[in-house]
């Protein structure tokens, strides 16, 4: 049977990749609720045969938990916060260390860097974790990324390790984000129940059918299934990131996907890249509140590159000072960027739907023209 090939454009983006964050989901890694180490063996050998090719890989692994739930003899994963995190304290020393024994076998050291959402969104922190991978990637060491399952709660969680896994690749200006899953790909059906599904090769936006199709792909054992897979890929369309979802069983998807073999499925991503601040604004800063727009106003911040004037702000909810993120919406309440103010919700809501001009006198002091400066304004949608 012969292979069918990736279209040339396609191949560019894998092939010229140099940095890339591979994500492995727990229905890749375990088995009757522990690890697969045959699993971690091929992945182990398939990550050390790119990083001899001086490709710089970040490893985003789940399986703490369902390590844990083995180790400790639970007949099913907890439902209770405590006892997840319990076990997955129990789970991740023995995830990380059969990762350290597997790598070792190609000479390769790898680093254990577990993270929650406030690492990420306080932008002090997000650079430090940002210095600290790229200098172990300088080292030729592997990151292990996982999140901090033992301390985070729920305003503290990413969810999921989909959305850790895309937020990564944002941290690192990564060039490419491969997410091994399962299921060798999104289908129009669920390949498990339906044989006639179909593969889609590639998806350049990701519309409400698209949603609907991986809303019906659960996951075994982990807390995602395609849907959280498909709301990553939204953010790297956005960010200008190529990502694919691939079989994590294939013993030689890496290697096949580097050759420009047709497998899983290709998310192509907007021509021009967000740059690394950017990147922070729109996916990992906490916004604190919103800014809700005219249609002028979210036609020109979104079409034509423009800074958001007082003009064009109809309604102002939240509570955040000077410098804080927010979002900003449309009229009909979609979020279409995020941007830091140049001044307070107090201060917004009095100069709402004014001229620039006029933002002194109704304040008694004015530092900009605008709410937003463009700089410090992100896109979020595709």
């Amino acid at each position: 049977m012969s292979v069918r090939k990736m279209t040339s454009d396609i191949k560019k983006n894998i092939t010229r990749a140099k940095r890339i964050v591979v994500k492995v989901g727990s229905g890749v890694l375990t088995r009757d609720l522990g690890l697969d180490l045959d699993i971690i063996a091929s992945l182990a050998c398939q990550i050390s045969a790119q990083m001899d090719k001086k490709k710089e890989v970040i490893l985003v692994s789940s399986g703490a938990v369902a390590s844990g739930v083995k180790k400790i003899g639970l007949p099913k994963r907890p439902d209770k916060m405590p006892e997840k995190q319990a076990a997955a304290a129990i789970g991740q020393a023995g995830l990380i260390h059969e990762y350290e024994m597997a790598f070792s076998k190609h000479g390769k050291h790898v680093a254990q860097i577990l993270l929650t959402d406030e690492d990420l969104s306080n932008r002090k922190r997000y650079l430090n974790a940002r210095n600290t991978m790229g200098t172990l990637l300088t080292w030729g060491v592997l990151p292990i990324i996982n999140e901090n399952d033992t301390v985070a709660v729920s305003e503290i969680k990413f969810g999921d390790n989909d959305s850790l896994s895309a937020r990564v690749a944002l941290l690192m200006d990564a060039d490419l984000l491969i997410n091994l899953t399962d299921i060798d790909g999104l289908y129009d059906k669920d390949p498990r129940r339906n044989p006639d599904a179909k593969r889609i090769s590639e998806l350049a936006s990701i519309g409400r059918h698209i949603e609907e199709l991986a809303a019906g792909v659960p996951g075994a054992l982990g807390t995602g299934g395609m849907l959280t897979k498909i709301k990553a890929a939204r953010k790297m369309i956005a960010s200008g990131i190529p990502m694919i979802i691939a079989s994590g069983k294939d013993p030689d998807i890496l290697a096949d996907l580097f050759q420009g073999r047709d497998k899983g499925t290709f998310f192509r991503p907007k021509h021009q890249r967000l740059g690394s601040r950017k990147s922070w604004i729109a996916f990992n800063s906490k916004p604190r509140g919103a800014l809700h727009l005219d249609a002028g106003a979210a036609e020109a911040v979104k079409n034509r590159g423009k800074s958001l004037l007082p003009s064009g702000i109809l309604r102002v909810t939240g509570e955040f000072g000077m410098g804080a993120p927010v979002e900003i919406r449309n009229p009909e309440g979609a979020v279409i960027a995020v941007g830091l103010v140049n001044y307070s919700a107090e201060e917004i809501d009095i100069i709402k739907g004014q001229n620039s001009r006029d933002i002194e006198k109704r304040l008694g002091h004015k530092e900009y023209d605008e709410v937003i400066h463009r700089d410090n304004l992100a896109l979020t949608g595709e």
